[in-house]
């Protein structure tokens, strides 16, 4: 039996929500003559039926819509499962997506709407006063994923819940005795690696083990950070026993450095990472992690400039999705401390 794939039409919304099919038309196009009360019941239910305007769909003679995909810096593991996310939503809706990365090159926001673009996604992308007033008149809607800087109001975003992360993560190094932790970031202005680095400042304050400041470094999102910066903390005269790292490609570069010097992983040496990508399981050994949602988050940011290209408003102006922490063989207890319980 060929399973249902009857889409939800007009007239569906129509019957469910007690008013004409004129009516509901009139909400998808943002017309203004709709009662309030009547226009939040229909799009209440175009959301929870997953409506999409025909301009959106893979249709015989009908042009699908295109949205532009703008990342910077290299194709990490990162920007990967992201953007998978976001490819697997657009074939499910119905959508196109053009992948570049970021120039902002003279008109580039008029070049995109001739190109046929409706809304553009920024992976981590920095965009200025500048570049937000060209998308403007432009009338392009952004929507940024996992913002590096506090978005402007009139951008919507869609990140994680960075600090319950950066919590749960430090927690964890904590709950195994250990007090010497570090963490190791990216850059310092970012608002994901700021959240991170303020949820293990608040769970090692909440123990009351002190940080000192050689214990923070901010750097770049990348495996050159985990290099350079765990060779300046094992360095230190007092070492941390466990480095929470920003992201897994951070904490792939400490414990390469670790077993550059001879230290074992979890043995001599606690790492934690941040996002779950596919390196966190192929480490050796597999890391221990914070999950991010990537491909949730990619999905949800092109739904949201799916709505924003229709003329709709998104749900809400900032949305974050939950963290997990994932345990595996990279963290431990202290030497010391598993040293005692050998002997007791």
């Amino acid at each position: 039996m060929r399973p249902n794939t009857r889409r939800t039409t007009l007239a569906d919304i129509a019957q469910e929500a007690g008013v004409s099919v004129a009516t509901v038309s009139k909400v998808v196009n943002s017309r203004g003559d709709v009662a309030p009360q009547t226009r939040a019941r229909v799009q209440e239910l175009l959301q929870q039926h997953h409506y999409l305007a025909p301009v959106f769909r893979h249709t015989e003679g009908v042009q699908s819509a295109t949205i532009e995909v703008q990342f910077r810096g290299g194709l990490r593991s990162y920007v990967a499962e992201t953007l998978e996310g976001i490819i697997d939503s657009a074939a499910e809706l119905g959508a196109s997506v053009v992948i570049s990365k970021a120039s902002h090159a003279p008109h580039w926001a008029r070049d995109l709407v001739s190109a046929g673009r409706r809304a553009v996604i920024a992976i981590t992308s920095v965009y200025t006063a500048a570049h937000l007033d060209e998308l403007a008149r432009a009338g392009l809607p952004l929507v940024v994923l996992d913002p590096l800087h506090l978005p402007d109001n009139r951008v919507n975003s869609v990140g994680a819940t960075n600090f319950a992360g950066g919590l749960a993560a430090t927690q964890h190094l904590l709950s195994l005795g250990h007090r010497r932790v570090a963490y190791l970031g990216g850059p310092a202005m970012a608002v994901c690696n700021q959240a991170r680095m303020h949820g293990y400042r608040a769970a090692m304050e909440a123990q009351g083990a002190q940080v000192a400041d050689a214990y923070v470094q901010p750097g770049e999102f990348t495996y050159e950070t985990g290099l350079r910066g765990a060779t300046a903390l094992l360095g230190l005269p007092e070492p941390p026993t466990a480095i929470f790292a920003g992201n897994d490609e951070i904490a792939l570069g400490v414990i390469e450095t670790a077993r550059t010097q001879g230290l074992r992983i979890p043995e001599d040496l606690s790492v934690v990472g941040f996002d779950d990508t596919s390196l966190a399981q192929t480490a050796s050994p597999p890391l221990t992690t914070v999950r991010q949602p990537l491909r949730e988050m990619g999905a949800t940011a092109l739904r949201i400039a799916l709505r924003l290209a229709n003329g709709e408003r998104a749900e809400s102006h900032h949305i974050e999705l939950a963290t997990d922490l994932v345990v595996r063989a990279s963290t431990a207890p202290p030497r010391e401390q598993a040293s005692t319980r050998a002997q007791s």
